[in-house]
């Protein structure tokens, strides 16, 4: 029944999109659509998939990241669903926690907000008081286990016909984001597992002075409800006020948000892998605070080596080496010609090379290579969609308070702050690389929120460009140079997450 119900929201939409493609179905030249014809569809999505209920507004959520799957006007409206979720009656609320604690609100705080705090696609959240503490009470949505367990196998019902008919890149990337978010969402629903990973971060960030994780209440976890410490602030989104007031500096907060992200992902290989605005305020005295650990991704070793490893090859300009990174990443779909991708590799490395500035060889990239990049058999893997939510995330703060931010300018002092740990994390027995890969790495910090935007349609995506722009001035510093990022950032300073 949940299928039906499914195809008849969705196929509506499906249907348009295939009719856009061969104006008769099968046969007849693409329809033409004008750009608002797409923005009017694009809230048709939004409708349809805000109906269909919690799973849908999750999964939303991730594709919305997903710029190389989507259209730039599909992607930007499905960032809408973040906060269109209807709240859960309180009766049912005070249920769920007298279920899981065996006694009502009234007899566990002494005092229990019936209004919600907040409400999310999987979970509502309630202030309260326990023992003398301000704490929020995060509850699971009654039912929704069984809920998401029956839209999950739909969807793949659905995703495996249609890459049955038709195995295009973007049809196995919506299957691989599919699968992916299964696996997460599983782990979503547990609370136990977001208190793990909220106290295992808290860890690796213990003394950090302008970051606030709030702390858990151990004896108050339970898998469908958990209680944390209240952290009271702002939306990272919305700090117009406080920036007219001179109390937050907008270049020092992306700074800490780019440090923080850096340190997660390639120093303490877990980071948090849901970062939408919603999920990142700010507190009045300017620490930044992180909530909601329900995705978590852990980054192994061999997948952040892989990474540097193909970096290197790039600096090298060795499109053997270049390729064989490609397959280790999983980039690569299955059964696809090695010599295809060997080409790709030339195609990057030709460009990439090329004597210009960094932003005409941004903009060479994009133009020359992007349509051609379009078809070719390259899938972004699910770790490292995470890495391109990351870099929406960036993009979207920094040109929200400057609509000329340059990430990659603010990326590379911080990777260049960072070198030692990333050294000493990625090659814990001393056994990495004569060159230095943290002037690299900033620039692939940096390239990824650049280019997530200009290379909006192209599925080799973040991680593509990431690797393409990187190795254009690290090629410049083996040759003993300054980096130029680095020399237009120098009056910069970089406000370190644990200062």
């Amino acid at each position: 029944m949940r299928l039906f119900l499914i195809l008849y929201r969705l196929l509506p939409l499906a249907l348009a999109f295939w009719r856009d493609y061969r104006r008769w179905f099968f046969f007849g030249a693409p329809a033409r659509r004008s750009a608002a014809d797409h923005a009017r569809r694009a809230d048709r999505l939004v409708r349809a998939l805000a109906a269909l209920g919690p799973t849908f507004v999750k999964m939303a959520q991730i594709f919305a990241g997903r710029s190389d799957l989507l259209a730039p006007v599909y992607a930007k409206r499905l960032t809408t669903l973040t906060d269109q979720v209807p709240t859960v009656p309180v009766a049912e609320v005070e249920r769920i926690i007298l279920e899981e604690y065996g006694a009502p609100p009234h007899e566990l705080f002494e005092r229990f907000d019936r209004v919600p705090l907040a409400a999310a696609s999987l979970g509502q959240v309630h202030r309260a008081r326990h023992e003398g503490e301000e704490v929020v009470v995060k509850v699971l949505r009654p039912g929704v286990e069984a809920l998401v367990a029956a839209d999950v196998a739909a969807a793949k019902r659905i995703v495996a016909t249609v890459e049955r008919w038709w195995p295009n890149p973007h049809v196995i990337g919506t299957r691989v984001v599919i699968d992916e978010f299964a696996v997460r969402v599983a782990e979503e629903m547990d609370f136990r597992m977001e208190a793990a990973h909220a106290v295992a971060i808290g860890a690796n960030f213990a003394g950090a002075r302008n970051l606030w994780i709030p702390r858990v209440v151990v004896s108050m976890v339970r898998q469908r409800a958990l209680v944390l410490e209240y952290c009271e602030g702002l939306r990272i989104d919305r700090l117009d006020a406080w920036v007219a007031e001179g109390r937050v500096k907008p270049d020092r907060l992306v700074q800490q948000v780019m440090e923080l992200y850096a340190r997660m992902m390639l120093v303490h290989g877990l980071f948090h892998a849901d970062p939408h605005p919603g999920n990142m305020h700010v507190a009045p005295d300017g620490r930044i605070i992180l909530l909601d650990f329900g995705m978590v991704v852990r980054v192994p070793l061999a997948l952040r080596r892989e990474l540097v490893a193909a970096i290197f090859a790039a600096i090298r300009k060795d499109p053997d080496a270049l390729a064989e990174s490609f397959h280790q990443l999983g980039l690569v779909t299955a059964g696809a010609d090695r010599a295809v991708i060997r080409r790709l590799a030339e195609t990057l490395l030709s460009v990439a090379h090329q004597r210009n500035t960094t932003r005409e060889r941004v903009e060479l990239l994009a133009n020359e290579v992007l349509a051609e990049l379009y078809d070719w058999p390259i899938v972004l893997p699910s770790q490292l969609v995470y890495f391109a939510r990351t870099a929406s995330l960036i993009e979207g703060l920094g040109t929200h308070y400057d609509e000329h931010f340059n990430a990659l300018e603010f990326a590379t002092p911080i990777a260049l702050s960072l070198r030692s740990l990333i050294l000493q994390s990625l090659y814990p027995d001393g056994d990495g690389p004569s060159l230095d890969p943290a002037r690299v790495v900033g620039a692939v910090i940096g390239a990824v929120a650049r280019i997530v935007r200009q290379a909006s349609l192209d599925m080799f995506g973040a991680v593509r460009d990431a690797i393409a722009v990187a190795v254009l001035p690290s090629s410049d510093a083996l040759r003993g140079n300054t980096l130029q990022a680095t020399t237009n950032s120098s009056t910069l300073t970089t406000g370190s997450i644990v200062d």
